[in-house]
C-alpha cells in the first residue's frame, strides 16, 4: 500500500507552500476514511507516500478524474489564493490511494518523481 501526492510544478509555489498542499491532499484522501481497509493497512504498516509531479491543471485534474473513476481513494486540492495565486482559487495538488501499484500505476507511474 501506498499513496502518490501529486504536485503543480507550473505553479513555481514556494517550497513551503508546495509541502503543505500536499500535506492537505493526503490528510483530505484518508481523513474521512480511516473505516477504510486500505487506509487500516497503510496506517498500521510502512505508511509510504511518493510524490510526483505535473506541469498543469489540466494533467492534475486527468489524475484526479481517473482515480474517481477506478473508485479510487482521492482527494483534490484547492488553495483559496490568501499567501499566493493574487486571490484566485487554484488546483494545486491531489492525493491517490492508498492504494496497491497495481491500482495505482497505470494513473501515476508515468508521472515523474518530485
Amino acid at each position: 500500500m501506498k499513496q502518490v501526492i501529486v504536485i503543480r510544478k507550473d505553479l513555481k509555489m514556494r517550497r513551503g507552500k508546495e509541502i503543505a498542499q500536499g500535506a492537505h491532499a493526503s490528510l483530505m484522501a484518508v481523513l474521512d476514511r480511516l473505516d477504510h481497509p486500505n487506509v487500516q493497512d497503510w496506517l498500521t504498516n510502512d505508511f509510504t507516500k511518493i510524490t510526483v509531479r505535473v506541469e498543469s491543471e489540466a494533467e492534475l485534474l486527468s489524475v484526479y478524474k481517473g482515480a474517481e473513476s477506478k473508485g479510487l481513494i482521492c482527494s483534490l486540492v484547492q488553495d483559496r489564493g490568501f499567501t499566493e495565486f493574487d486571490g484566485i482559487p487554484t488546483y494545486t495538488a491531489v492525493a491517490v490511494g492508498p492504494d496497491t501499484d497495481e491500482n495505482l500505476r497505470p494513473l501515476t507511474g508515468h508521472l515523474s518523481l518530485y
